[in-house]
């Protein structure tokens, strides 16, 4: 959870999202707020800015005032920078802070030796992060010992990523930062014989890979899950998947883990984030996995 001068969803409804992201409050579409009503319509009068959609699924931001075009919001020790895209975004998804937090958890307990651990299984230390954006998950892990590998097809996205563990003192973390696509990576991956401890993925619905490579959920998200299976270190492992995709909710997910990797401790929730007012705002699902000798 972000700390409440951080991050708060203020109301949804009519198909948009109103939310303080530290000093500014912004109106955005939101596409699961569409069939609710505003809570609250006077507090929009509040935003400081509001995104409007063209023909595609690019816009402008009307703003009310000179706002900066980028500032900084924390979770915890880490730090991201924002700015306002032209398709709506910030660089962070603030549904995603409770798997940081657990990652966090997973990674940390994972690095000290107890008599819960099965004596042949190693502490788990190298993470792979596919579609990893602007770098929560990478942070969330690098910041308690682990070695990641952050793997986003944009460049443009890396080198945000890479100013956010500068901005979150973890310039220095053993992180390997790579523009590529998910699928082949994994794949050379696979030829070279790595091996991880942990898998997080973020697939979009559609997306194009650093060379053009067309990337469609439903297509390809199996195979790539039948593939991280094999990456997995003998012993140990666990995967961390979440998804924005309407159709692929929690138990959708879980099932997709359980068919491509096997035996295994599965876990799925759906996930929101709460109003001011405690309305619950749906924002994805998230399913986990865990090798039984190495849950946690």
């Amino acid at each position: 959870m972000f700390a409440p001068d951080q991050y708060q969803l203020l109301d949804f409804g009519d198909g948009r999202r109103l939310e303080r992201f530290g000093p500014l409050v912004l109106d955005r579409p939101c596409p699961t707020a569409e069939k609710q009503a505003k809570a609250d319509p006077a507090i929009w009068q509040r935003a400081d800015a509001r995104f409007v959609r063209a023909g595609d699924k690019r816009g402008a931001w009307v703003c009310r005032g000179d706002l900066p075009d980028r500032w900084t919001i924390a979770h915890g020790p880490l730090t991201f920078e924002l700015k306002r895209t032209e398709f709506g975004h910030l660089g962070l998804f603030p549904e995603q802070a409770a798997n940081w937090d657990w990652i966090d958890r997973r990674v940390r307990r994972a690095l000290v030796p107890g008599p819960a651990r099965a004596a042949h299984a190693p502490a788990p230390r190298r993470v792979l992060n596919l579609f990893a954006y602007t770098g929560g998950s990478t942070l969330a892990a690098a910041g308690v010992g682990a070695e990641v590998v952050h793997v986003d097809a944009a460049r443009n996205v890396v080198a945000w990523a890479r100013r956010n563990a500068e901005l979150s003192g973890l310039g220095q973390a053993p992180v390997r930062w790579i523009a590529d696509d998910a699928l082949k990576f994994v794949k050379r991956e696979l030829r070279r014989g790595a091996r991880y401890d942990g898998v997080i993925l973020d697939p979009p619905s559609y997306g194009h890979g650093a060379r053009g490579e067309v990337w469609r959920l439903a297509r390809h998200l199996p195979r790539l899950l039948s593939m991280c299976g094999p990456l997995l270190a003998d012993g140990g492992g666990w995967v961390l998947l979440t998804c924005h995709t309407p159709g692929f909710d929690a138990p959708r997910l879980a099932a997709m883990l359980g068919e491509t990797l096997g035996p295994g401790r599965v876990t799925a929730d759906a996930m929101a984030l709460a109003s001011g007012a405690g309305r619950t705002l749906p924002s994805g699902a998230v399913a986990r996995w865990e090798r039984a000798a190495d849950r946690v």
